[in-house]
């Protein structure tokens, strides 16, 4: 049994519908998935709905960004109580946020005669936790940009024209928000980052756990943070990272994560609950 535990859909910036990313987890064999939506848990009923007749398990989660010593990181929250008020209220501000960048991302292209529509973007991503991909895909759209990859390295990435900083909370007030909602706190797609020397500073502050096993990551970067999960007794999770059909072929099924991961999320999640 196997598992996929990063996985996003059309309520952040991937571009499949609860409905299409489960079956596509029934067509991989994977017994249990966790959605991962950026700053956002809006997605998690329907896809919790569309896994229960298909018989895989569903685990609540969300991925917030943060920051540590000035390095942008994200965190997963896996099983977060996806009523929780502080949690709602916390990814409402996330939200708010993130459609201002949009506007500030527009109006900054608008102002390099790049004539694209601000609502182009928000009926494009039709969803409350917009970001970069929807501006790029409605670039392409609108025949401003051949490609993705065009919109990105022509505006959009940091340090272009268009690209607007995003607002991050502290590492610290992001693990505490996921365990306030119940979550087990977890360090995504670290190889990416290259931040190692964040680790300690946020194992102090409660981390749970580290993404090891990921699509960027290769194996020796994967064995790199077992390792890192040992010295520090972290939980091991891993994912494809899928965002649908927005980056080419779509990576669900590409990692897939022993039953056993999930089974150990869960227990820290109950043991978490007992002692609070």
């Amino acid at each position: 049994m196997f598992a996929d535990l990063h996985l996003h859909t059309k309520y952040s910036d991937g571009t499949y519908s609860p409905e299409e990313l489960v079956a596509q987890a029934k067509r991989f064999g994977l017994a249990a998935i966790a959605l991962t939506d950026h700053d956002t848990v809006e997605g998690c009923a329907p896809t919790a709905a569309a896994c229960s007749p298909l018989g895989i398990e569903f685990l609540s989660g969300t991925e917030l960004t943060a920051e540590q010593n000035g390095e942008e990181i994200h965190i997963l929250g896996y099983l977060v109580d996806i009523q929780n008020p502080r949690l709602l209220a916390e990814l409402d501000k996330f939200q708010n946020v993130r459609q201002q960048r949009i506007r500030d991302m527009v109006a900054r292209l608008n102002a390099m005669n790049v004539p694209l529509s601000v609502d182009a973007v928000f009926a494009l991503a039709n969803c409350r936790a917009p970001g970069r991909p929807h501006v790029a895909r409605a670039l392409v759209k609108a025949g401003l940009c051949h490609n993705l990859d065009e919109a990105f390295e022509r505006f959009l990435k940091k340090n272009r024209p268009a690209w607007v900083p995003k607002f991050k909370m502290s590492a610290h007030d992001a693990i505490e928000l996921i365990h306030e909602a119940g979550g087990v706190a977890v360090l995504a797609h670290p190889g990416l980052n290259r931040t190692d020397d964040v680790i300690p500073g946020m194992v102090a502050a409660g981390l749970d756990g580290i993404e090891c096993f990921h699509t960027k990551h290769s194996t020796a970067v994967a064995e790199h943070y077992l390792e890192v999960a040992d010295q520090f007794h972290l939980l091991v999770t891993g994912g494809s990272d899928c965002h649908g059909m927005s980056k080419g072929k779509p990576l669900i099924g590409s990692v897939k994560v022993p039953y056993q991961h999930v089974a150990m999320l869960k227990a820290k999640a109950a043991s978490s609950a007992r002692a609070a």
